[in-house]
């Protein structure tokens, strides 16, 4: 059997209708860091990327083209849609296992799935899960598979398997402290020109991703942990910036995005991280991750976001209630929320909102606090979810006994109620649309009023969205009444799901001009 390694991952862009209409894609970070890692061990890697593949027929003939001894389909941990688990994809997966099995490979499955459900992926063929963060369990399962250790799968820690009593799993691996250690991701690996063209033909610049930390340290708990649980290694500035720079000098990205849980959480990284930025010349505008309760900390943190090129901020807001915010245990007060916007606002910074609705205990005036919160802190975007409850967190345990059948959502428009909550899912998605409707209409006449003033700032996408106000205002009260009469009604007594139709008003990230 060859040693070649063929990496891939299941999470197919095409499959997700809203993020696909938005397009703005981003390569499995994932897959390409433990590439990098296995391929520093003296290994034959190839990749596989699914983001802008078709269908996985193009992973079949990745397996046909490359002949691999194994197939190592390492989930993008850092994909938050990947942890949400979706239905779609953990299918792609299965069927990517069955293909790979076909063609003789030995299969090793990673990712959170995985994690959470390592026996239905076994049931599927898989031969091995790698349990929990993967580099280092992957590495020493491949040296024993390939002959170059004689250590038994019984005494390799995060593995799990088959065994004749049925699935075994060793146990954690402790994580990677020293994350400066590990190599970049491999980005020769991924079709660079591809994802510059798609870039630039839909937006008009050119965005990268990077990662700081792995983990998150902070208790919400309806926050599904399977990979790092409550650790949280930090990359040092000085290694981060080394990255920022090569990524700059290699490929000249326009955009990067930050895609850590959270980024700057260590007192002063942020004051260093833009003094190495300014030191190296290594700016490139970007975008990241906080908690409004980082942001309040120090008004010197502000001001390095923005010597450092933050473009804007995305905070975990999730709700204008306190009573909410406090049972989610978040950590963080509403008025936190206020500042942190008024803060980056000031500092030249926009703000993008998270925002969660139907928690257990929400109630409609909750709701509207959220959304008045919407109207006061105008944020520059906003992305709403809905109280989603997977295995592993105190929010899940507390609403095990009412799930139904299905508990995932098939893909990220979903919006699915999947516990007994405060209304139906029929509601939540006619909220997603008030919200939408009304968030966006504001925008674009904001947008519109400084285009008088500073008309080089205007974007084809403002005036598009300028155009579509009118409707938007003219509809919005005729939606805000079938929410009220969606509002009146009451759970089935079954918790049998609503088909999944189409949003309308989809939450799509507006575009952001470097």
């Amino acid at each position: 059997m060859t040693s070649k390694i063929l990496f891939g991952q299941s999470y197919y862009l095409r499959f997700d209708p809203k993020l696909w209409a938005a397009m703005q894609p981003y390569p499995p970070l994932g897959s390409m860091y433990a590439a990098s890692f296995i391929r520093q061990q003296g290994y034959e890697v190839a990749l596989f990327d699914a983001m802008l593949a078709t269908s996985e027929e193009e992973w079949a003939k990745a397996l046909a083209d490359t002949r691999p001894g194994y197939a190592v389909i390492y989930e993008d941990n850092f994909n938050y849609l990947s942890k949400m688990c979706l239905l779609r994809m953990r299918q792609a997966a299965f069927t990517m296992t069955r293909m790979a099995k076909a063609q003789g490979c030995t299969v090793i499955i990673g990712g959170s799935d995985a994690t959470d459900q390592a026996e239905a992926y076994l049931q599927q063929g898989a031969d091995y899960v790698l349990q929990g963060e993967g580099e280092e369990t992957l590495a020493e399962l491949l040296a024993s598979l390939t002959g170059r250790t004689s250590t038994p799968a019984q005494e390799i820690a995060g593995l799990a398997y088959h065994t004749p009593a049925g699935t075994r799993r060793n146990p954690r691996r402790p994580d990677i402290k020293q994350v400066d250690a590990l190599p970049f991701p491999a980005w020769d690996l991924i079709d660079v020109p591809r994802y510059r063209k798609i870039w630039l033909e839909r937006h008009g610049y050119y965005a990268m991703n990077m990662v700081t930390t792995r983990g998150c340290p902070y208790h919400c708990n309806w926050c599904a942990k399977p990979i790092w649980g409550q650790r949280y290694n930090s990359r040092s500035p000085q290694n981060v910036v080394a990255e920022l720079k090569w990524l700059k000098e290699t490929y000249r990205p326009d955009h990067i995005w930050f895609a850590d849980d959270i980024m700057g959480l260590k007192p002063r990284w942020w004051q260093q991280f833009a003094d190495e930025v300014e030191a190296q010349q290594a700016m490139v505008p970007f975008k990241c991750l906080s908690r409004a309760d980082l942001v309040v900390r120090s008004e010197q943190d502000v001001d390095a976001l923005r010597r450092a090129g933050c473009q804007i901020v995305w905070m975990g807001a999730e709700s204008g209630s306190q009573a909410v915010l406090d049972a989610m245990e978040k950590g963080t007060t509403v008025a936190q929320i206020y500042e942190a916007t008024r803060r980056l606002h000031a500092a030249g910074i926009q703000v993008g909102f998270f925002l969660q609705f139907g928690y257990p205990g929400e109630t409609r005036a909750d709701i509207e606090k959220t959304l008045q919160m919407v109207r006061d802190c105008q944020p520059d975007d906003v992305g709403m979810s809905v109280s989603y409850p997977l295995p592993g967190t105190k929010f899940y345990e507390n609403v095990r006994l009412q799930l139904g059948e299905q508990q995932n959502w098939q893909d990220s428009a979903d919006l699915a109620m999947m516990y007994q909550g405060p209304f139906t899912t029929a509601f939540y998605r006619q909220l997603h649309v008030v919200l939408h409707k009304e968030f966006r209409s504001r925008k674009a006449w904001a947008a519109w009023r400084r285009g008088l003033s500073r008309p080089g700032t205007l974007r084809s996408y403002h005036l598009r969205e300028l155009a579509a106000t009118p409707y938007r205002l003219a509809t919005l009260p005729l939606a805000r009444a079938r929410l009220n009469r969606l509002a009146r009604q009451t759970h089935p007594h079954t918790l049998a799901t609503l088909p999944h139709m189409p949003l309308q008003e989809a939450a799509q990230p507006t575009p952001q001009e470097p």
